[in-house]
């Protein structure tokens, strides 16, 4: 049996999580208004639908180039210049549909153990 989760964990919902997403905010990949904005829009999106998904925002992922970059784990996808209408496209398709967006996809690796 697994102990019971931590109840920071528990308030995150990190027992229904489908993904987890990383936003970096800049400001080497792109303008922090530009992450700052994108960020917001991904926060919003993801309480809006309530969707199992956790979301994390990072100050740099170490890709300083077209940026607002973002990785979607457990796939390890990796998408670039994700502003906020690049960010409803990815939603609906990878996060709700499972289906990566390639036109944005800057590379793929998924965990060890994942199986898409």
């Amino acid at each position: 049996m697994s102990p019971p989760l931590h109840p920071a964990l528990e308030k995150i919902g990190a027992h229904r999580a489908t993904h987890h997403v990383f936003l970096c905010l800049g400001p080497d990949c792109c303008p922090n208004a530009a992450g700052g904005a994108s960020w917001e829009y991904l926060k919003k999106r993801i309480h809006e639908l309530r969707l199992p998904v956790l979301r994390t925002k990072a100050g740099c992922l170490r890709v300083c180039e077209r940026g607002p970059v973002m990785v979607v784990y457990p796939e390890g996808t990796w998408y670039g210049g994700m502003s906020p209408d690049r960010l409803e496209h990815v939603i609906q398709q990878h996060l709700i549909n499972g289906k990566p967006v390639l036109e944005w996809t800057l590379g793929s690796h998924p965990l060890k153990g994942h199986q898409p």
